[in-house]
């Protein structure tokens, strides 16, 4: 066998059991149809390689006697997962050629030394040169039947994602020299195979990455019964009761989204400065750190609001709150895969997702704005973005401004970025396996400008509408939870009556700035408290901005989007879907 395969018997009672990525590995190098491989993802962590004691068939009945081990990355390659090959080389732009031994050390040097046995300055670093050297070698080592395994780290400063006619020579000619390896005759029946490892896939070349001589695997955050074994592993029971409040599973739980170098330097400053890890504390240090390994592009939704603090809506949040119930109650796979909320500007879309995250009892993020103006970095902050969302699950995501934010697969212009990018989104969107462990919320005014593909059952498939208040009752919700939000307090405790008859249709944040204007009437006539006079005067000569068409047309896309009867509103319920469609179109010919 070329290589150390999973569950491999030492001494008959000792098994091994390597992570998922490395057992895929070893079944796509066993076909012998493949010899250079891409690792993306995790490949700066450290390894687990489990051990279990006993019996095969009695597995199970001993697992108390399984422990692990943790190897750096490289290390797991060169010392197990490569254990069994004759020459181990490694080589980075900063580092050179490097090997795992000093045999290998030796016969390299030999190999590749003058007749007089010089070979100073015979190793240079840039890839062009490097790879000549590596083909001389590799191709006389096979010769003699050696078996060979080349790690290349950081590969995508060698074989950057750029255009090919933009590429420099130097990147063109380690492209060709990879793509060589990959397919040359006397390296596929040989024992010999080649390692890229990059952080994001997008990063690298999209020749290479696309090419079926390549196998691209990734690696996975840890899991979380791996976080755990390796919170015994760093310390005993004793030292970890005097550091962390919280138990060692619900400790592993939480830390879902960090690597074990990360949750290595959480335990570390705990020990070391004696600080008590409370669930606050580590919500908090969890939360920064995976700010910082998403660059700053992925932001937690963080509220002391519920639902109870929405003003109306109230089927919306009935439907909300029996989902968050099935989340709580350990039935995830009755959501829906996502939800698209829409409805005219100021109904609170992005105040009630919000607040959903206030209650739901799952961590809620916000994408920030990832796209870049270079080459490639906007694809790869993304895959950075969707592989810590994979690790977090579960977690809710709110896209604000979804229309504009996503992007579209017939966009055109930026040299093909905005479709790439609805691709990669399209794409993890529907992996039905993220059902309820990664719930998605597209806000949007504007659902009409959204691809239908985002929209479609097995992404979006939840369509909720807000809109303005309908009845007296839900004007008379709205201005009290307008009232606690703005900090508003009156002299006596009255509903204006331009808000109870609705002579003003006021939306929650028209709402908002005028009650604001009234503290600000108030406060400069030196008063803390207003009056209902000053009030009715702030109401009185508050004009909202005035685009009622805009309005009339996000109102009716909304009641056209809506995916259940039960939550319109009456007097849209009814309404025929033929003449709800000539009315947008009308109206949107108006707006043009």
């Amino acid at each position: 066998m070329p290589f150390c395969n999973c569950n491999l018997i030492r001494r008959n009672t000792l098994f091994e059991a390597y992570p998922e990525w490395a057992h895929e590995f070893a079944r796509k190098y066993l076909s012998k149809t493949l010899n250079s491989f891409i690792l993306h993802g995790n490949v700066r962590d450290l390894v687990e390689i489990r051990y279990v004691s006993g019996d095969k068939t009695s597995r199970k009945k001993k697992s108390k006697e399984q422990r692990s081990d943790f190897r750096r990355f490289k290390s797991f390659l060169a010392d197990e997962f490569f254990g069994a090959r004759d020459l181990v080389l490694f080589y980075d732009r900063s580092s050179g050629i490097h090997f795992r031994d000093r045999k290998t050390m030796t016969d390299f040097n030999r190999s590749i030394s003058s007749p007089s046995g010089d070979n100073s300055e015979k190793i240079p670093r840039d890839p062009v040169r490097v790879m000549s050297i590596l083909e001389k070698y590799f191709r006389l080592r096979i010769q003699e039947r050696k078996s060979i395994a080349c790690v290349i780290d950081f590969s995508e400063t060698i074989v950057p994602n750029s255009e090919t006619g933009s590429s420099g020579t130097e990147d063109r000619t380690s492209l060709v020299y990879l793509l060589k390896w990959a397919q040359d005759p006397l390296f596929l029946a040989a024992d010999f195979t080649v390692v890229l490892l990059t952080e994001n896939l997008t990063d690298l070349n999209r020749s290479l990455v696309q090419s079926p001589f390549i196998a691209n695997i990734k690696v996975g955050l840890p899991p979380q019964k791996t976080r755990e074994y390796f919170i015994r592993d760093f310390a005993d029971e004793k030292k970890l009761s005097g550091i962390s409040e919280v138990s060692v599973p619900v400790l592993a739980q939480q830390t879902a989204g960090l690597g074990l170098v990360a949750l290595r330097g959480i335990l570390s400053h705990a020990l070391e400065n004696k600080t008590k890890l409370t669930f606050e504390r580590l919500s908090a240090i969890k939360k920064e750190m995976i700010e910082a390994e998403a660059y700053g592009l992925l932001e937690f939704v963080e509220t002391k609001s519920s639902l109870d603090d929405v003003a109306g809506h109230s089927l919306v949040k009935k439907h909300l709150r029996s989902a968050s119930a099935a989340l709580k109650t350990g039935h995830p796979d009755v959501l829906p895969m996502g939800y698209l909320v829409c409805g005219p500007v100021g109904t609170g879309k992005t105040y009630l997702v919000t607040c959903f995250a206030g209650e739901v009892g799952i961590p809620m993020v916000k994408l920030k704005n990832f796209r870049s103006q270079w080459q490639g970095v906007t694809e790869g902050n993304l895959e950075k973005i969707l592989s810590l969302l994979d690790a977090m699950a579960p977690v809710a995501v709110m896209i604000d401004e979804a229309d504009a934010y996503l992007g579209d697969r017939n966009a055109s212009g930026d040299s093909g970025v905005s479709s790439r990018v609805f691709a990669q989104i399209a794409q993890f969107m529907s992996n039905t396996k993220n059902r309820g462990r990664i719930v998605w919320f597209l806000m949007t005014a504007r659902p009409d400008l959204m691809p239908v593909d985002l929209k479609r059952q097995g992404r979006a498939e939840e369509h909720l509408a807000l809109f303005y208040p309908e009845t007296q009752e839900e004007r008379k919700e709205l201005f009290e939870a307008m009232k606690k939000k703005t900090g508003l307090v009156m002299t006596q405790n009255e509903v204006p009556e331009v808000i109870l008859n609705g002579e003003k249709k006021l939306s929650g944040a028209d709402m908002e700035a005028a009650l604001t204007r009234a503290r600000f009437r108030a406060a400069t006539e030196g008063k803390k408290r207003v009056s209902i006079e000053v009030l009715n005067a702030a109401l009185e000569d508050f004009l909202p901005p005035t685009y009622p068409e805009e309005i009339e047309l996000q109102t009716l896309l909304a009641v056209k989007e809506c995916t259940s009867r039960e939550m319109l509103p009456e007097r849209f319920s009814e309404m025929d879907r033929d003449e709800l469609s000539y009315r947008i179109d009308e109206l949107k010919e108006l707006v043009r």
